[in-house]
């Protein structure tokens, strides 16, 4: 393989490091010390330290030193990161980052500049990553928010799989009495499922070709009117109420999640024998299209673009996405792969299939719209909720606390 051109920058420090290599063994070799930060639960920790293990049995020459949390901590730390030029040498990032850290395309390395051998992605998947021609990113896998139903649940009331808005509303009125909610959804999918329904209501998309802001005031009106009207009538907990262990505890008879979290979400139920099922994306009419729904990268790897040694983070990234020891390790946990040599080494194991492949499959079974990164701001969407409380416990009026939030909204993320 052919490796990469230097460049010097600031040596990169990382915050609250946990070292995931073995003790540093000279035996007259000269290592370079690289660093690598992700988000994740103990199961994608433990096989991304086991996979990091390989690499360095592979490249002696490098030790690696990792950093880990789940997704909250790790984000508050990176944007602290961020500002404060520390980041990790390769990082997992969120898709959303890259509007918010490198509008300019000039926030992270170019992975253009590392080797070719990298890239062994279609045009097509390496397009989310570029931003003003730079190769920000590389995307791991596609995601977008998916509805699972526990079947069993909704066959114990003898109520069919969801596909309309109206057949949450039914499901509710019937389940509602047993304190179980039809549906359930952290605050980013449920802002996203709030969208969707607006789309629909009004036939427009929320922001313009040119990411400009094409709703109104009276469409934001819309979004939050159906959030009081969805948790009034007990279709879904509040964000604040909302707990995942309930899906566990077969409080919520369904969610909306991303693609990557499927297992982590409904692993247990399945492992316990109940049937989880994909649904189609809801929609007014039960059609399968998926008007206003949105698809993204699950997640991406970046370079730092202060990193004083580019060939060996290279060296890293390419493991990361394209060797077989870490598509093994990994399988579809986080989606399933873009990198067609990952690809190639699950499908000759017979690893894509189980609920994760089979959300994929239905993503792709829709001409979905990309997902603008703005959307995906959660001062953004933590903005959006605060007004949703104000109304809801009359803390403000409706039309008061629309007209508010639209002009924050303008002034601080669609300038």
């Amino acid at each position: 393989m052919k490796y990469f051109s230097k460049i010097t920058a600031a040596v990169c420090a990382i915050v609250m490091l946990t070292g995931c290599s073995k003790p540093l063994v000279t035996e007259q070799i000269q290592q370079t010390e690289i660093t690598f930060s992700w988000w994740g639960n103990d199961a994608r920790n433990k096989y991304t330290i086991a996979a990091i293990e390989q690499f360095e049995e592979l490249h002696p020459e490098i030790r690696v030193r990792c950093s880990y949390s789940e997704w909250s901590g790790y984000e508050a730390r990176n944007r602290l990161q961020m500002i404060s030029a520390t980041e990790a040498d390769v990082m997992q990032i969120n898709y959303g980052w890259l509007s918010q850290y490198s509008p300019d395309g000039l926030g992270y390395y170019d992975i253009y500049r590392l080797s070719a051998d990298i890239l062994q992605f279609s045009g097509d998947a390496l397009r989310y990553g570029i931003i003003e021609k730079h190769l920000n990113a590389i995307p791991i896998a596609m995601n977008t928010q998916t509805v699972y139903i526990n079947k069993t649940i909704y066959d114990s009331y003898g109520l069919e799989v969801p596909k309309t808005w109206d057949d949450l509303f039914h499901a509710a009125s019937v389940m509602k009495k047993d304190n179980i909610y039809p549906m359930s959804a952290a605050s980013k999918a449920m802002w996203l499922y709030l969208i969707a329904y607006a789309e629909q209501i009004t036939g427009k998309s929320i922001l313009n070709e040119n990411g400009r802001l094409n709703f109104t005031k009276e469409d934001f009106k819309i979004m939050i009117e159906f959030y009081q009207k969805l948790t009034d009538e007990q279709v879904f907990p509040t964000i604040e109420r909302y707990q995942r262990i309930e899906l566990e505890n077969e409080k919520y008879a369904g969610s909306v999640a991303w693609v990557s979290d499927a297992i982590n979400y409904f692993g247990s139920a399945i492992e316990n024998g109940r049937e989880i099922v994909i649904a189609d994306y809801t929609t007014i009419d039960g059609n399968q299209i998926g008007q206003g729904w949105y698809a993204k990268p699950a997640t991406m790897y970046a370079v730092s673009r202060h990193t004083e040694h580019p060939d060996e983070a290279g060296l890293l990234l390419d493991f990361l996405m394209n060797s077989e020891e870490m598509a093994t390790l990994q399988g579809i946990e986080k989606g399933i792969p873009l990198s067609t040599a990952a690809q190639n080494v699950l499908r000759q194991q017979d690893l894509l299939d189980n609920i994760q492949y089979e959300a994929s499959q239905k993503m792709d079974t829709c001409s979905l719209a990309e997902l603008p990164t703005t959307l995906e701001n959660t001062d953004l969407i933590d903005d959006f909720f605060s007004t949703c409380n104000d109304v809801m416990y009359d803390v403000v009026e409706i039309d008061i606390a629309v007209t508010d939030f639209y002009n924050k909204i303008k002034a601080d993320y669609f300038k």
